[in-house]
């Protein structure tokens, strides 16, 4: 078992979450593939005074956190809670005509107003914009440069995605990734 001091809503998540990152799908030309998941843990020790905190998932793994001062309305939470995280991710790239590489990155975060039931969500989004050096549709491949001026080829799974992909065009990445907390009081 580990003590660890994590972001406030990412401290039960990483338990719950870790190995359980789902994998996602090659997007089509222009589109975007969601994956989300799931998973609980039981509230099985809880010190308000240092405010730490044991987890337990389903599977049985226990860890222990500590929660930041800036959880709000941690007094509520009690042993025997389940707190549910669901974690979603997101990819989605668009070609465009021209255009010049480059990235861009927010974060986002809310939690549940004192006196409320436990409750948050975190979200980044990182967008990179790539310039296509070349094409090679023998093979086929895509060449790109990168907002760092690093070069990068990539093999195409479906030749008929490169159908009016030219050198000089963009590619605009989006990756979104979500985590949101719930706590559902033990039942009576």
């Amino acid at each position: 078992m580990s003590i660890r001091r994590l972001t406030p809503l990412a401290a039960a998540a990483v338990l719950m979450l870790s190995g359980a990152t789902p994998a996602l799908a090659q997007a089509p030309k222009g589109s975007a593939v969601v994956a989300s998941t799931q998973v609980t843990a039981t509230v099985t020790k809880i010190d308000q005074k240092t405010r730490q905190i044991t987890l337990k998932a389903d599977d049985g793994r226990e860890e222990t956190f500590v929660a930041d001062a800036a959880v709000k309305n941690f007094a509520q939470v009690a042993v025997g809670d389940r707190v549910v995280a669901r974690y979603t991710e997101a990819l989605a790239y668009e070609v465009k005509k021209g255009g010049t590489a480059g990235a861009s990155a927010s974060v986002g975060a809310a939690a549940a107003e004192p006196g409320q039931k436990p409750a948050g969500v975190i979200a980044r989004q990182v967008t990179i914009t790539v310039a296509i050096t070349a094409i090679d549709p023998t093979v086929p491949s895509v060449t790109f440069k990168g907002p760092q001026g690093n070069s990068r080829t990539i093999k195409i799974k479906d030749p008929a995605k490169l159908q009016g992909v030219s050198v000089g065009d963009t590619v605009q990445l989006t990756y979104t990734e979500a985590v949101a907390l719930t706590i559902d009081k033990a039942s009576k």
